[in-house]
C-alpha cells in the first residue's frame, strides 16, 4: 500500500519485463552521494515537466534537444568523475550544523550546492552564456534543486550525510544516505510515471505555498527532518516500519523539488 498525499494507491500486477528488471538492477548500484537516486531525480523532472508554461517548455526543448527534462536531471551525477567537471564534486551537498543557518555555517572553499546554485542561476539570467554553457548550467540547476531537497544532502558535518551510518535494509547492507536517496523509493517497485501520477494529487493552495523561498530556505527545510531520519533502532536493521513511518517526507520533498524546478524554469524562460 502506497500512501501519498492522504490518498492510497494499491499497485497491482507490476510485473516488470526484462528491460525494466535490468534498469532496476542498474539503479540499485551504490552511489555514495548522488542526491536522490536516479529514479528520484527522474520523478522530480517529470513533475516539473507537467508544470512548465508553454513558453518555458519550448525553451527546455531548445536547450536539451531530444533529451527529456527527467533524464537531464541526472546529468550532473553522470559527469562528476570527468576531468572537466571534477570541480563540481562538492556542489551536490552543503553542511549546516544543527542550530545554525546557512549564513552562519563554515563554507566549503570549493563551493556547495547552495552557493553553486545561486551562481548558476545568475549566469542563466544574464543571457550571456553560449548554448553549451547554457545547457550545462541548466542541467546543473535542475539537479541541484533535487539535491537540496534530499534531506541528507544538507548534512551536519559528522557522518558525510549519513554515508558513514551503516545499516541493514531489508536484510542487505546499505547506509542511511542510500536508504533515503534510493532504497525507500525503489522498494515500491513503481515506474517513474506511476510514481509521479500517484504523487501529483495536490490542491492549488499547496502548490502556491510550496513555490516560495529560495535555495537557502529549501536547505533549511531539509534540516527539519533530522530527528526523524536519525530515529534508528539499536540494531540498525531498517525495513517496512522505518519506511512507512518516514515515507511521507520522501513524498513531500520529491514533490516540492519538482514543483520548484518548474518554478525556476518558468521564472527564467516563461515570459
Amino acid at each position: 500500500m502506497l500512501a501519498i498525499c492522504s490518498r492510497t494507491v494499491y499497485p497491482k500486477n507490476l510485473m516488470p519485463h526484462l528491460l525494466s528488471a535490468v534498469l532496476l538492477f542498474i539503479l540499485m548500484l551504490p552511489d555514495p552521494a548522488q542526491g536522490w537516486g536516479r529514479t528520484g531525480h527522474f520523478i522530480t523532472g517529470e513533475i516539473a515537466q507537467r508544470h512548465l508554461t508553454p513558453e518555458a517548455a519550448a525553451h527546455v526543448e531548445r536547450i536539451l534537444g531530444e533529451t527529456s527534462l527527467a533524464v537531464a536531471t541526472v546529468w550532473m551525477d553522470q559527469v562528476r568523475s570527468q576531468d572537466a567537471f571534477r570541480h563540481t564534486a562538492d556542489w551536490h551537498w552543503v553542511t549546516i550544523p544543527d542550530g545554525m543557518r546557512y549564513e552562519e555555517a563554515e563554507h566549503n572553499p570549493n563551493g556547495d550546492v547552495v552557493e553553486a546554485f545561486e551562481r548558476q542561476i545568475a549566469a542563466l539570467k544574464s543571457g550571456e552564456l553560449s548554448p553549451e554553457e547554457e545547457r550545462d548550467a541548466f542541467r546543473m540547476v535542475i539537479h541541484m534543486i533535487g539535491d537540496m531537497h534530499q534531506p541528507l544532502h544538507v548534512g551536519t558535518g559528522e557522518d558525510r550525510g549519513g554515508n558513514d551510518v551503516r545499516v541493514q535494509w531489508l536484510g542487505n547492507r546499505s547506509n542511511l544516505h542510500r536508504v533515503w536517496d534510493t532504497d525507500m523509493i525503489e522498494s515500491w517497485g513503481l515506474t517513474t510515471t506511476q510514481f509521479t501520477d500517484a504523487l501529483l494529487i495536490l490542491d492549488e493552495e499547496t502548490i502556491a505555498a510550496w513555490k516560495q523561498g529560495g535555495p537557502r530556505d529549501w536547505a533549511h527545510e531539509s534540516m527539519v527532518y533530522r530527528s526523524d531520519i536519525y530515529d534508528l533502532p539499536e540494531n540498525l536493521e531498517l525495513g517496512w516500519e522505518y519506511r512507512n513511518r518516514n515515507f511521507h517526507i520522501v513524498e513531500k520533498r520529491l514533490l516540492q523539488s519538482g514543483l520548484r524546478i518548474a518554478m525556476v524554469i518558468n521564472e527564467i524562460y516563461g515570459s
